[in-house]
């Protein structure tokens, strides 16, 4: 199927050459002068090798099926990351690789999106947001007021992040998972 170079998105897979690509970055770029043009980084799917393409934003790109469906993660280990999709409890393990930075979010029993392209896995989605504890930071300051300023601190999954000097250790917060960064105190 033919889209338009400018609609192409982070997760979206295109075929070039008869090969796929995951993109990676996505990015409009409209100089003073000259045509606007987009600036695609993409991974190829069956060695991992990551490339810079250029289009034209109105130039066709051949953009590549691919089945999106809800997975439940089971578990991880030497195989990869394992799944199971809730519908005909079928278990697909996915590579690391695949998974990339979103593995330390994942969490037992967690819904997240699998595009797969004839079976073979590609990219990952998480949900928005996650519940995690913090198991360091440093402790409140007294006088101190919630102004702007954020301190240092570690999730349970020991992924570092920045919260506002209120939070404790022993804290459970929402996280955003694409850039770890603090939303609110978790309301449970």
């Amino acid at each position: 199927m033919k889209v338009i170079a400018s609609t192409l998105r982070k997760g979206n897979v295109v075929e070039k050459d008869g090969k796929l690509y995951v993109i990676l970055t996505a990015e409009n770029i409209h100089p003073g002068k000259g045509t606007p043009v987009t600036q695609l980084d993409m991974r190829r799917i069956t060695d991992g090798v990551k490339i810079s393409e250029r289009y034209r934003t109105t130039e066709q790109v051949e953009r590549a099926f691919v089945e999106d469906r809800d997975h439940t993660f089971l578990y991880q280990d030497g195989e990869g990351y394992h799944f199971m999709n809730p519908e005909n409890y079928e278990q697909l393990a996915v590579p690391a690789d695949v998974v990339g930075d979103a593995a330390p979010y994942l969490q037992e029993g967690m819904v997240v999106t699998l595009s797969t392209h004839n079976g073979v896995p590609l990219t990952i989605e998480l949900p928005q947001r996650v519940t995690l504890e913090i198991v360091e930071t440093e402790p409140v300051t007294k006088g101190q007021t919630a102004s702007s300023s954020y301190k240092p601190a570690i999730l349970s999954n020991g992924v570092k992040t920045s919260v506002p000097p209120h939070i404790t250790t022993g804290t459970r917060v929402v996280i955003m998972t694409a850039d770890g960064s603090y939303v609110e105190r978790a309301k449970d």
